[in-house]
This record gives structure tokens, sequence and C-alpha cells, in this order.
């Protein structure tokens, strides 16, 4: 299995953003390099909009876990103009998207049903617990060949 590089100063960016936002959902993408190991190092981190609303959650209806309404205090997602500005950038400084990261208000730093669904393989996912306001935890995750989510080793520096 892999690992991921971040810095310290990375953390607390992430852990910003993910008290600033609250009680909402947090997200953002993890723009690095992969190495000749599949080690990946973040080099930059890109906060961005959790474009969850009503609209989406139709979008997701199939692929839903729960039966109540859920917001954005309990999902996200990250709009696909962003997605594809961020490559943009990305390739320009040979940077690629190695993962995202989101916040699980007052919840565990636990990937949950819906997280795996969405996940796409090649991605680590970092997931900060934020208790009433304030981040407590952050751990990070990558599926596993049968597309279980399994603690991917996180190198801080």
């Amino acid at each position: 299995m892999s690992t991921l590089t971040i810095s310290l100063e990375q953390i607390q960016a992430i852990y910003t953003h993910a008290e600033q936002t609250y009680p909402q959902e947090c997200c953002g993408l993890l723009m690095g390099k992969i190495n000749q190991n599949y080690d990946k190092i973040i080099v930059d981190i890109i906060p961005t909009e959790n474009a969850w609303n009503s609209e989406t959650a139709k979008t997701f209806e199939e692929v839903e876990t729960t039966h109540q309404p859920v917001t954005s205090e309990r999902r996200f997602t990250i709009s696909p103009q962003v997605l594809i500005q961020a490559q943009k950038q990305g390739r320009d400084r040979n940077l690629v998207i190695i993962g995202i990261y989101h916040s699980h208000p007052d919840h565990p730093a636990i990937p949950s049903e819906f997280d795996r669904v969405c996940a796409w393989s090649d991605y680590s996912y970092i997931i900060i617990s934020v208790e009433t306001g304030k981040a407590t935890d952050l751990q990070n995750w990558s599926l596993d060949e049968y597309q279980q989510f399994q603690v991917e080793e996180l190198i801080r520096h």
C-alpha cells in the first residue's frame, strides 16, 4: 500500500478550512506528485466550495445510503468545473490531483458508506473530524483492491 506525505502547514490549512465551514462539510483537493513506488506527496492544498445542494442530491439518489434528506452538513461534492480547472492548473505545474479531503462535522474521521461508493480508487481521502467547531482528528484512507477503505499511511513532516 502506498503512503501520503503532508506538511504540518498543509494539515493546519485543512484544519482551518474545516473549522471555518463548520457545521457544513468542507472539501478540497490534494495536488501533488506520485513517485515510482506509487507514494503520493502533497505539494498544494486547494480548498473548494462544497457544491452539495438539492440538485446534486438528486444526482446521487441511486447511490445514497440513507432515506432521510441530506444536506451539506452530511455530504459534499466538488463541482466538475472546479475539478477540470484544478487538473489544468496542475498540468501547468507538473502536478496531478492525488486525493480529496473533507470534514465530518460532529462525527469521527471514518469514511461513511456514501464516501466509499463515491470514492475513486487511485485517490487518497483525508477526513477531518470537527467536534463543535474544533478540528480534533485527521485520518487518511484509500480504497483497496476490493473497493473497501483501508487506512493509508500518512507521513507528516
